[in-house]
């Protein structure tokens, strides 16, 4: 498995700068565009469940569910970029992830924030 399985986060070079902060020093909020986000649901796999349930006796890390929410973390994350570039954004300030169970057979993720046009100072 490659660092790529349990990392993620924007990749550079995009149109739609992400950032968890509230403001972004030398950029100017020309305008707010309002919320946005994107969502993703899982569904657990039986393998990967029937593994962690084994590891879990021994301890360690459950590498099997940790890939599986780092690929849901970043399909939530592009889907958020594709609303804000949607609604004419070029920023996403206050980014934030939400991870919940779903009806005890998935994992919901929820990446949000606000989506604004932001110029360099």
């Amino acid at each position: 498995m490659s660092n790529e399985d349990f990392g993620g986060g924007q990749t550079r070079g995009g149109d739609v700068l992400v950032v968890t902060t509230n403001e972004l020093p030398g950029f100017r909020v020309d305008a707010v565009m309002g919320e946005v986000f994107g969502l993703t649901v899982r569904a657990r796999n039986a393998g990967a469940q029937l593994g962690a349930g084994l590891k879990s006796l021994v301890g360690g890390e459950l590498r099997g569910l940790t890939k599986t929410l780092v690929q849901s973390r970043n399909e939530a994350m592009e889907r958020l970029i594709e609303q804000a570039r949607s609604r004419g954004a070029n920023a996403v300030l206050a980014f934030r992830f939400d991870v919940t169970e779903s009806a005890g057979v998935g994992t919901e993720v929820c990446a949000y924030g606000t989506a604004a046009v932001v110029s360099k100072v």
